[in-house]
């Protein structure tokens, strides 16, 4: 595949932060480079995959264990799998690297919460603070920023492009690219 090594692309940050948007442009990028790419978007898998699961502690946990099994599954086909996952806690990303391994990259989509809010065109901000929906990131649950991200993308002051530019410059000082 072009002499492509699989990568996991893991973007974590709150609801609205810009991490499906930024998925799909990478995925978009790297097909039109002809690199094998797949997007596992936690909203899409948690009505698929992850069905089966809630929003406690322990589901979440779960969720994103599974996640990160088949992130690695594409990443060993040689894909690079980008995860679009809120994941909230050090110990959720944490578990994902220990998954994966190496060609991991943990990517912090940063957004300050208001732009967040701003974004939100499911409402679902608006639902977490009016406590219809309990525990939402940023709200009333827990969202450990980042402590060493390899990439750190401030989507409220760098375009959709050169976040993608970041994210390939980042896969081809790893050699995951050629």
């Amino acid at each position: 595949m072009s002499g492509q090594r699989g990568a996991v692309i893991w973007m974590t940050g709150l609801s609205g932060a810009g991490k499906s948007t930024l998925a799909d442009a990478l995925h978009r990028r790297l097909t039109e480079q002809g690199c094998a790419s797949i997007v596992l978007d936690g909203d899409v898998l948690r009505r698929g995959l992850n069905a089966d699961l809630g929003f406690s502690t322990e589901d979440r946990s779960e969720n994103l264990r599974r996640v990160a099994h088949v992130a690695a599954l594409f990443m060993q086909q040689g894909f690079v799998a980008i995860a679009a996952v809120i994941s909230p806690e050090h110990l959720h990303r944490r578990t994902a690297r220990e998954i994966v391994g190496n060609g991991f990259v943990e990517v912090f989509v940063n957004a300050p919460l208001q732009v967040c809010e701003a974004r939100d065109v499911k409402g679902l901000y608006a639902r977490a603070r009016r406590g219809e929906i309990p525990l939402f990131t940023g709200i009333s649950g827990v969202f450990d920023v980042p402590v060493a991200p390899d990439v750190v993308i401030d989507t409220a002051h760098v375009s959709v492009d050169q976040a993608v530019d970041r994210l390939l410059d980042q896969l081809m000082r790893m050699e995951r690219l050629q």
